[in-house]
């Protein structure tokens, strides 16, 4: 007789894998199964949000765009926004959905929006992070639920942070909101422990399913240096947070404290209308909001040389061979001072007094040394009638009744000042507004005219400069790198 023995089935842990970065320079100071291929999980909406910003920025659609949510979409399984099919939202809802509360309708809405179907978008995904360098990277969804050949590595998912930190550093803020709105509700981070408890930490991204286990691409900034931690496959929330605030740890420990920043190369935009090597031929479909106007767009073609141009056509003079025509400039300009000379004999050939007239200002001449096409000549004006009084001019030596002349300025409202930089987080109000301030008189060609703000958060003391154009900010943020002062831009959303 034989005896059977059931045993209790036991889960099998999903495969553990960890990499820590220094962000700044991309050098990895610890790994472990860093190049095992593993489920990346909600990680994945790292790259659909990346190519969202991507796509605002380059004409596809923008943060207004009114998005039609489809079936599809709708019928995802949580985590989600529950946004029902036919229904419309306006984009930046569903990046905040995707970026702060995980939301997996959100995250297909995103991927259908920009590139029509979710498989397109997901062709669209590993294309980017072939260009990237993830070489060992491939999606098949917008969401990160688990599916066949949709994998990731520990090493790929930190290069992705790294990129999602300095290639559009004016969106990376929303990693870090606690709470945010998405139009239809209020959601919460899925992240919101560590970034409560952990000095500097501001984003990236939190992952989970079954077959991946408790993933998470976090980074942090101190004093100028920021970190980038991804673990793979955690046992809990706990433990995965314990996991990356041990490792993040270790990266500031063995970071330098000052080192020149490199930034990732960004990869080319491989969009819609985009050909071989990235160069976009005819970007039909991507309209500039508000003007209607179609662009064209070269993303990663550089121009090897700069043409000559051709020497300008000399213009002849119909009737006149072109070694005249100086000549007949000269003739041109003396004709029109014997009309200018008639005009003032007949004014003052006038018998009707002008009272209190001041002496008429010399004529000048206009010079016809450019001129090429003869204007035509024009005729003699007739005397003014004898019963015509003209205008008295009056001279006010004084501005009127004795007050000042009164000079009024007030700060353009058409350039878009709604952009703004910040240099850091620090322990106190008083040790920001210190830095602002040696800041903005080391820096004055680019901060003139910018509102120095400090935001008190759970974490600390931002300190920001406010009340800049885009350009004024990037501008103002590439200079500060080049002194080793961190900065990233901080856009309206």
């Amino acid at each position: 007789m034989w005896l059977v023995l059931l045993l209790p089935l036991q889960a099998t842990a999903a495969p553990y894998a960890a990499l820590v970065m220094d962000a700044r320079t991309g050098k990895v100071l610890h790994a472990r199964n860093a190049d095992t291929r593993l489920h990346p999980a909600s990680l994945t909406k790292m790259m659909t949000l990346y190519i969202a910003f991507e796509a605002v920025q380059n004409g596809e659609l923008s943060m207004d765009t009114l998005v039609t949510i489809s079936r599809n979409a709708a019928a995802e399984p949580p985590s989600k926004l529950g946004l029902r099919s036919g229904q419309t939202i306006a984009l930046r809802y569903l990046v905040r959905a995707a970026a702060v509360k995980s939301a997996n309708d959100a995250a297909t809405a995103i991927g259908e929006a920009i590139e029509g179907s979710e498989a397109a978008f997901a062709r669209r995904m590993t294309r980017t992070a072939k260009a990237m360098g993830m070489s060992r990277t491939t999606f098949r969804n917008a969401h990160g639920l688990t599916e066949e050949g949709h994998l990731s590595t520990a090493r790929d998912m930190s290069e992705l942070g790294r990129h999602m930190i300095y290639d559009y550093p004016q969106y990376y803020n929303l990693f870090s909101r606690v709470t945010a709105d998405a139009g239809v509700r209020k959601v919460s981070h899925t992240n919101r422990r560590l970034l409560q408890s952990y000095k500097g930490a501001d984003g990236i991204k939190t992952g989970y399913t079954n077959a991946a286990g408790f993933n998470l691409v976090a980074s942090a900034e101190r004093g100028g240096e920021r970190i980038i931690a991804t673990v793979f496959g955690g046992r809990s929330t706990a433990s995965r947070n314990a996991k990356v605030a041990e490792l993040l740890d270790l990266g500031f420990q063995q970071s330098p404290s000052r080192v020149a920043l490199h930034r990732p190369t960004k990869p080319p935009y491989l969009g819609k209308g985009a050909g071989p090597s990235g160069i976009v031929v005819a970007n039909t479909a991507a309209a500039v909001p508000g003007t209607g106007a179609k662009s064209i767009r070269v993303a990663s073609a550089a121009v090897n040389r700069s043409l000559r141009p051709a020497a300008r056509r000399a213009v002849a003079v119909p009737g006149v061979p072109v070694g005249e025509v100086a000549p007949l400039v000269a003739e041109l300009e003396n004709e029109i001072e014997n009309v200018l000379r008639d005009v003032q004999e007949t004014a003052a050939a006038s018998t009707v007094p002008v009272a209190s007239a001041p002496p008429a200002a010399p004529v000048q001449t206009a010079s016809l040394a450019t001129a090429v096409v003869a204007p035509k000549a024009s005729a003699k004006p007739a005397a003014r009638p004898a019963g015509v009084i003209p205008a008295r001019v009056v001279t006010l030596d004084k501005p009127t009744q004795g007050r000042e002349a009164e000079v009024v300025t007030r700060l353009s409202t058409n350039d878009s000042r709604h952009w703004g930089i910040n240099i850091g987080r620090y322990p106190s109000r008083f040790a920001a507004e210190k830095v602002l301030l040696k800041t903005a008189l080391a820096e004055t060609a680019t901060l003139d005219g910018s509102l120095r703000k400090v935001v008190q958060g759970n974490r600390g003391f931002d300190a920001n400069f406010m009340g800049l154009t885009r350009d004024s900010a990037e501008l103002a943020c590439k200079r500060l790198q080049a002194r080793q002062i961190n900065c990233f831009m901080v856009g309206p959303s």
